[in-house]
């Protein structure tokens, strides 16, 4: 799968896992697909729980900057922050040279880049690392680990990350959610959950102290080993950071679309 076809799977793919994600974090969270634009916002802490992205694929400028404001418009209404998430391959060549403007027009600020990844490459070995056990992800206290890594590597405060995934039955029970243990010490983490017939990779995170020593890549290969187990699939995505993008094509994955992360200029 390329061009359009992996941007419009991608764009599905946060779609469809965020809603589980969210609705888990609240029943009420603010899930919605409307015209072009797919809201999937828990309104929590966790910054990363409050999404919105553009759906369209081949809209021009103009409906693109409308799109941008009306998303702009919903994220002011919200009471904790969070992203637009935009991934660049679905608009038109005359959107995409407009975008900058578009998006500080509609009061929106670029936060950082992403990339989309899949590939068709389940099932993977059964990783193995000579400083690491792998722990499923089954207790609180697990979960209290897991966030406390993302908030490490993305430095944000722990309590945020918590706010997100502490209490989850979602995650203890739905995702393949994986610490890598160097002894007794959590010093990365990754998940996998199934989103309409893919393998999604979510919230791949390496505590900095223990960066560039191979193991995200090891507890990645982990979560997808045993995802894969547990659900046949044989297709997987993600959308990495730039930390995290030149791991993945390691591991089987090929990029598609850049994604933009927009926040609040206000």
């Amino acid at each position: 799968m390329t061009g359009l076809a992996a941007s419009i799977e991608s764009a599905q793919q946060l779609t469809v896992a965020w809603r589980g994600l969210v609705l888990d974090r609240d029943a009420e969270a603010d899930v919605r697909d409307l015209p072009g634009i797919a809201v999937r916002w828990a309104d929590c802490q966790f910054s990363f729980y409050n999404c919105i992205t553009l759906t369209e694929s081949g809209a021009g400028a103009d409906l693109v900057a409308q799109r941008l404001t009306q998303a702009a418009d919903i994220m002011r209404a919200k009471e904790q922050p969070g992203f637009l998430w935009l991934f660049e391959d679905l608009l038109e060549d005359e959107a995409r040279a407009s975008l900058t403007a578009a998006a500080e027009r509609a009061g929106l600020r670029y936060a950082f880049p992403g990339t989309g990844m899949a590939g068709d490459l389940l099932p993977v070995p059964d990783p193995v690392h000579p400083d690491l056990t792998f722990v499923r992800v089954r207790t609180d206290e697990h979960l209290r680990a897991y966030a406390d890594l993302q908030s490490r590597a993305y430095d944000f405060p722990l309590e945020e990350g918590r706010d997100g995934l502490v209490g989850s039955a979602h995650w203890k029970n739905e995702m393949y959610a994986y610490l890598a243990m160097r002894g007794d010490v959590p010093v990365a983490c990754a998940a996998t959950v199934e989103a309409d017939g893919r393998l999604f990779v979510a919230f791949v995170a390496t505590d900095p102290q223990w960066q560039r020593k191979g193991y995200g890549e090891a507890v990645t290969r982990k979560a997808l080993y045993e995802g894969a187990a547990a659900t046949g699939l044989s297709r997987a995505t993600l959308h990495a950071t730039v930390a995290g993008a030149p791991v993945y094509p390691r591991i089987g994955f090929e990029p598609n679309t850049p994604i933009h992360f927009y926040s609040l200029t206000e």
